[in-house]
């Protein structure tokens, strides 16, 4: 079998591109792939080694196996609320696009999204972009926002492609890397990295009149090469984030101060809610933990257990 590296996914067909020869293949799935026994969509990620077997002479073949993982990025699917997606695998780094405004930054949304990279331990660097929209305002919002994200080890960094503002850091941060490139619909994913590397070409949309939201622009995952060093893998842009997979413990252990802190907890398994002796909640009072992270915390918290809740129910019936 020829061994080689999963460059797209279209939902039936992969994009392999090979080892040997640099050839891009189209192939299927032969055979049923699982991750930890949990019910996937696409058992398959962009950034996946696999072997192949030749199929026919159109360029198509047939993944057979796949290599071991050191890492990967799930997210429950949009579609089907009791399956998991893959966004992609092998990663050295994920990079979270967002902006102030246009559209609005929704802290919460940041959160969510670093669920999904912590259990893995990838780093995350935050980028604002639009920096150009920005009034003093919204300066100031960045810069809190900024402080509150760089106090826990994730970096953060402005950017703006009508200013040319940024541009030479986030071409630095990407070179010779394996990037998971990841925002919400309609903040300049595309747009950032066409400044930078314009052959790619990516398609760029507005956002919608009607809603004040972004529009897809990205339909699926697709990894890209930089010709400064590195690739990039473009994933569609994301809308909402909601976490079927996820039990409340999980949910405290992603949040990294929270886990730290949670040594000091009086009991166990604390839930840093309304527990006596709970170290989470005694560092809020004192602002050596953030209100806007621990108030999104607790969204997450009952959102997770809602989806429990009504996950048993339906078992039951």
């Amino acid at each position: 079998m020829i061994s080689g590296t999963v460059i797209k996914s279209t939902g039936s067909w992969y994009n392999v591109r090979i080892d040997e020869t640099g050839a891009v293949w189209q192939c299927r799935i032969g055979g049923k792939f699982r991750l930890n026994n949990l019910s996937l969509t696409n058992p398959v990620a962009v950034g996946d080694r696999v072997e192949v077997e030749f199929e026919n002479h159109e360029g198509q073949g047939m993944i057979r196996k796949i290599l071991p993982r050191r890492n990967f990025v799930v997210r429950q699917s949009p579609r089907r609320k009791h399956d998991l997606h893959l966004l992609a695998a092998n990663i050295d780094q994920a990079v979270l696009i967002v902006t102030i405004v246009h559209p609005n930054v929704k802290p919460g949304f940041i959160d969510r999204f670093l669920l999904m990279t912590e259990p893995q331990e990838i780093p995350v660097t935050i980028v604002f972009n639009k920096g150009d929209l920005y009034d003093d305002e919204d300066v100031s919002l960045f810069f809190a926002i900024k402080e509150i994200y760089e106090k826990i080890g994730y970096k953060v960094m402005a950017t703006s492609v009508v200013d040319n503002k940024g541009l030479d850091a986030f071409r630095e941060l990407l070179k010779d890397k394996t990037t998971l490139l990841s925002g919400q619909s309609g903040v300049g994913k595309s747009s950032l990295v066409n400044a930078i590397q314009p052959q790619l070409d990516l398609r760029t949309g507005d956002l919608s009149g009607h809603s004040g939201k972004g529009q897809h622009t990205t339909t699926f995952a697709e990894m890209h090469t930089l010709d400064f060093g590195g690739t990039i893998i473009d994933t569609p842009g994301i809308k909402t984030l909601t976490f079927l997979d996820k039990d409340p413990n999980n949910v405290a252990h992603c949040y990294r101060e929270f886990f730290v802190l949670s040594e000091n907890c009086k009991y166990r398994g604390c839930l840093h809610r309304n527990e006596p002796g709970c170290a989470v909640r005694a560092a809020l009072e004192t602002g050596e933990v953030s209100e806007l992270r621990y108030q999104s915390y607790l969204g997450l918290l009952q959102e997770v257990e809602d989806q429990n809740y009504w996950e048993r129910k339906e078992l039951e019936e």
